[in-house]
């Protein structure tokens, strides 16, 4: 009955706009630039508040709902970037999810085409998969994440590590980045054995020609391990919690380059930032 009562208050929700995007940054792990954002779908429930996406996007994906949502979250991405153009700051590739269910639809590829149409100019947007996903049907999905790069978008690999993938399926797969999953990156600094994974995920995608970001990055001295470990890109708290979309606005805004006119008494020091 609970179950049934959720799914129900999910239909609704989808029906009444009741859902939302976070953005999470992510920067270069050298320059601190922003270097793009993940989209995180959130549920705020009338009644109890907000509800963590553990607790309802595995129902959105059994029930088949998440076609309709994730459709949704592609096209309100595409707004957003819209948004933050309009408003006068950098806006950076947006990361989106994509599940194993959305991926078998048929349209999926005619989905991620129509949202792109409608973006003001054209918008860099990356689909994030996770390992176990691309298992579930290796030659279907390779050919519909070849179809989808081929329409401009980058492809991710999402929590590195945690599946059961094949190096083989790997090389073959079209992405351009490489995601380790939090639960590595929070124990590396204490376990000699996480930390030595680590440097060979980062070999590993490196010689692939793969970026490699970090999540779940919490500290400095995490952030600074993986920096001497020559990792691309970190994205976790240290950096920002999830923000809404007005939110992220400001964030990129405090972020944006300011153009600044040269000073008469500027003289070059030959220091190297």
């Amino acid at each position: 009955a609970e179950r049934l009562a959720l799914e129900n208050k999910l239909r609704r929700a989808l029906d009444n706009e009741a859902f939302t995007l976070h953005y999470q940054p992510r920067v270069d792990a050298h320059t601190g630039r922003i270097a793009g954002v993940e989209a995180l779908l959130r549920w705020t429930d009338p009644e109890d508040g907000l509800v963590l996406p553990m607790n309802f996007v595995p129902l959105l994906e059994e029930t088949g709902i998440i076609l309709d949502v994730g459709a949704w979250v592609i096209t309100r991405a595409v707004q957003d970037y819209d948004h933050w153009r309009a408003n006068g700051v950098a806006a950076p590739a947006i990361a989106v999810n994509v599940s194993a269910v959305q991926l078998r639809q048929r349209d999926f590829v005619d989905i991620v085409r129509t949202a792109l149409s409608r973006a003001s100019r054209p918008m860099p947007v990356e689909i994030e998969i996770t390992e176990s996903v691309v298992m579930e049907d290796v030659e279907r999905t390779i050919e519909q994440l070849n179809t989808v790069h081929a329409l401009g978008v980058s492809i991710a690999i999402d929590d590195f590590g945690t599946g059961y993938s094949s190096l083989g399926y790997l090389a073959r797969l079209p992405a351009q980045v490489l995601k380790i999953d939090l639960s590595f990156i929070s124990r590396m600094l204490i376990e000699p054995d996480v930390l030595t994974l680590v440097s060979t995920m980062i070999s590993l995608a490196h010689s692939l020609r793969l970026k490699v970001v970090a999540e779940g990055v919490e500290t400095e001295a995490q952030a600074n391990m993986l920096r001497r470990l020559g990792c691309d890109e970190l994205q976790g708290y240290l950096i920002s919690r999830p923000l809404p979309r007005d939110q992220m606005t400001e964030f990129l805004s405090k972020s944006t380059p300011r153009k600044r006119s040269p000073s008469r008494n500027h003289r070059p020091t030959g220091s190297k930032r």
